[in-house]
């Protein structure tokens, strides 16, 4: 992974929506053909994340538990298809840390997302689907 890339990838409470932006490319778990969508990562520490805003499960994420191989492809700051795999986080403790860290960026005057605020780490915990993504 190049310097462009990681920088990239190393979301702060400052970047933008624009910043946080990405595609991800998944095999489709009863076709077997390629999906690609348009999806926001997050970064919580040193690690990055996919997720959703709360809403019944996601095809991408059925998608990454039948093949947990995928495709980041970066579109803003750099330019990369990265390699990865999905890890969904299932324990409780470590989706709370997790979503916990998304929120309070997400509730920032500044409102990267524009979503309505405040949003709840509980309406998070209990609705979105949480995937550790760990690069080749």
């Amino acid at each position: 992974m190049d310097d462009a890339a990681r920088d990239a990838l190393a979301l702060t409470p400052a970047s933008t929506a624009w910043d946080r932006t990405a595609e991800i490319t998944t095999i489709g778990g009863r076709s077997g053909l390629p999906r690609r969508i348009e999806i926001w990562f997050y970064r919580v520490g040193e690690t990055n994340y996919l997720s959703g805003m709360p809403a019944p499960t996601p095809d991408w994420f059925r998608n990454l538990e039948a093949n947990p191989r995928f495709t980041l492809h970066l579109k803003h700051g750099a330019q990369a298809s990265l390699k990865a795999t999905a890890h969904p986080v299932t324990d409780e403790a470590e989706r709370r840390r997790v979503f916990t860290a998304i929120v309070a960026d997400l509730n920032q005057p500044a409102n990267p997302g524009r979503i309505r605020q405040p949003t709840s780490v509980q309406d998070w915990l209990d609705g979105s689907v949480l995937v550790e993504i760990e690069f080749d």
